[in-house]
């Protein structure tokens, strides 16, 4: 069944030097509980896409449908996990976790108590009443993942989500977040300019041209589909044959 359909979507935005195309005549359908990667040049408007799903932005042309919905504006469906954090230093980490909660005025006993059990799980038990500052950066990216989670989304954005990460660190939450996603069945759609991190971790990979952004490619991953964690994927001999594929694909002059 399709979670998300992205119709011949084009967004053009004003400068003072004029007007620019950031993306043209985007045609995708991503499916529920599928893991799409989408990977480009800097500045060919993958975080604009994440931002016409979201409904941040409207498209100049085409429409974005959820569950056959079109998105007009902000979509409670839909969760987005940006690039930094942004936990707040001065909330614990439990108060972290419940903000978008609190935000939407969600915030029951039951969902405080559904929060706590993410915690636990997620490997921060006993860390409630921490702050920020005294986690490390794996740790973090982990509450900011389940503050997003805790208010229900069906299709989670992922913008670079690992990016502030050092190597080691980025391998350990990958493998996380994606047994975290699988466990809870989300349909997930992740920007990274990392071509390792998007074989290991989605089901297809979209290339994007430089801007505007159009789909060059899409690829599946065979080895993703077999329901392979991101660590066990980097192991097969395939993986070099994607990453290599796309790596070309992205630095082509067309």
């Amino acid at each position: 069944m399709a979670r998300v359909e992205i119709r011949n979507v084009s967004l053009n935005y004003h400068t003072l030097a004029g007007e620019v195309r950031a993306v043209e005549d985007i045609s995708l359908t991503i499916e529920d509980q599928e893991f799409v990667a989408i990977v480009g040049q800097s500045g060919c408007g993958k975080s604009t896409l994440l931002s016409l799903i979201s409904g941040l932005l409207r498209p100049t042309r085409g429409s974005v449908f959820i569950d056959q919905e079109e998105v007009q504006g902000p979509c409670r469906r839909v969760g987005y996990m940006l690039q930094n954090d942004y936990l707040f230093e001065w909330r614990t980490i439990l108060d972290n976790a419940l903000l978008g909660l609190e935000i939407r005025r969600e915030k029951t006993p039951e969902a405080v108590a559904e929060v706590k059990a993410m915690l636990k799980a997620y490997g921060l038990g006993g860390f409630e009443q921490y702050y920020p500052a005294q986690l490390s950066g794996g740790m973090r990216q982990r509450v900011a993942l389940i503050r997003t989670l805790a208010t229900g989304p069906d299709v989670l954005l992922l913008d670079e989500p690992f990016s502030a990460l050092d190597y080691q660190n980025r391998l350990a939450v990958g493998e996380e977040v994606v047994k975290i996603l699988r466990e809870r069945r989300k349909t997930v759609i992740m920007v990274t300019h990392d071509i390792p991190e998007a074989v290991s971790m989605a089901n297809r990979v979209v290339v994007m041209t430089p801007r505007p952004g159009r789909i060059r490619s899409i690829h599946r991953i065979k080895m993703c589909d077999e329901g392979l964690t991101p660590l066990q994927t980097r192991e097969r001999p395939q993986f070099r044959e994607y990453f290599t594929t796309i790596w070309k694909e992205l630095n082509r002059d067309d």
